[in-house]
């Protein structure tokens, strides 16, 4: 009940995270399919309730329920992707907050794995309670309402810091699990420049 609203969230968005980058994965199996699923409509719907009632303890408690399923999907030896990556590269030469890289970075990070994973962007939408939707949109569209920074200029991160994260995501062995393959700075970068 303590922890700012804004920690609350945004590290409830990095749960999302997880959950949506495993759901995606390409080393996706029937076990972390269930946890990541059944964390997003925990955490879909908890969040949402706390943003609305900071003292809804129930909310809580179900997003401590969706956080921990969004973790115990990775026991399956799914892997993360380019949101990640990206992510902790924001974070740790930038000093972006951890939830915040997630809120910024997701949804175009799935815009740019859309051609080779729509089929598992559609599983991510429907545990969120919009089957049918874009996933990116849905995601976009959720993070706003939760009142969190959705663009890279909001976390006050501009173009001229773009090649320095780029090159240094390049070294995340998270990148290299992305969905689309990258190869090279210039992939981050059309996904930095996305997210300006």
């Amino acid at each position: 009940m303590h922890t700012p609203l804004w920690v609350w969230l945004s590290t409830g968005v990095r749960a999302v995270d997880h959950a949506v980058e495993g759901l995606c994965s390409p080393r996706s199996n029937p076990v972390s399919d269930g946890l990541y699923q059944h964390a997003l409509k925990l955490l879909g719907a908890s969040l949402l309730k706390t943003k609305r009632d900071p003292a809804d303890l129930d909310a809580r408690l179900e997003s401590f329920y969706g956080i921990w399923l969004a973790i115990a999907g990775r026991h399956g030896g799914v892997e993360m992707g380019a949101s990640h990556a990206i992510g902790h590269a924001l974070g740790g030469s930038c000093g972006v907050p951890h939830g915040h890289t997630s809120c910024v970075m997701l949804p175009h990070v799935l815009r740019y794995n859309r051609s080779v994973n729509a089929e598992r962007q559609q599983l991510v939408a429907a545990a969120l309670g919009h089957p049918g939707e874009d996933a990116a949109d849905v995601l976009d569209q959720f993070i706003g309402e939760l009142g969190l920074p959705r663009r890279l200029s909001e976390v006050g991160i501009g173009p001229d810091k773009y090649s320095t994260i780029a090159t240094t995501a390049m070294h995340d062995r998270a990148l290299h699990a992305n969905p689309v393959k990258i190869t090279s700075p210039e992939q981050v970068l059309q996904i930095l420049e996305a997210a300006a």
